[in-house]
């Protein structure tokens, strides 16, 4: 399986303040969609944090994403392992294709691929 990034998703109320806050720590804003911000450093764009109010189609907001090379062959490995699925595999309108898994501490990971 080939991991393409990680990304941290962190509970925000507050888009302004801690775009502001991570702007310091030389982060900039490179999505929005209202419910989930994305930044990420100029000078290496795979370094990033999202701020999430909630998430717009799964049941809870993820602890972190992970970005892979095939997100059904993913899917597949964890469903034959009998991971618990927290939210089923399908194409999101803002162009992923994704899932939610719970991991052995039971934490949300999101895990998705670019379509």
């Amino acid at each position: 399986m080939h991991v393409r990034r990680v990304v941290p998703n962190l509970p925000s109320q507050s888009f302004g303040k801690s775009s502001e806050f991570y702007g310091v720590l030389g982060f900039v804003e490179v999505m929005n969609h209202g419910w989930i911000m994305t930044l990420a450093s100029p000078e290496n764009p795979a370094v990033q944090v999202s701020l999430m109010t909630e998430d717009k189609t799964a049941p809870v907001i993820p602890d972190m994403s992970i970005e892979v090379e095939d997100v059904d062959a993913v899917y597949a490995a964890m469903r034959e392992r009998g991971a618990e699925i927290v939210h089923p595999l399908g194409d999101e309108e803002w162009g992923v294709r994704r899932f939610f898994v719970r991991d052995p501490d039971g934490r949300v990971v999101n895990v998705l691929s670019h379509i």
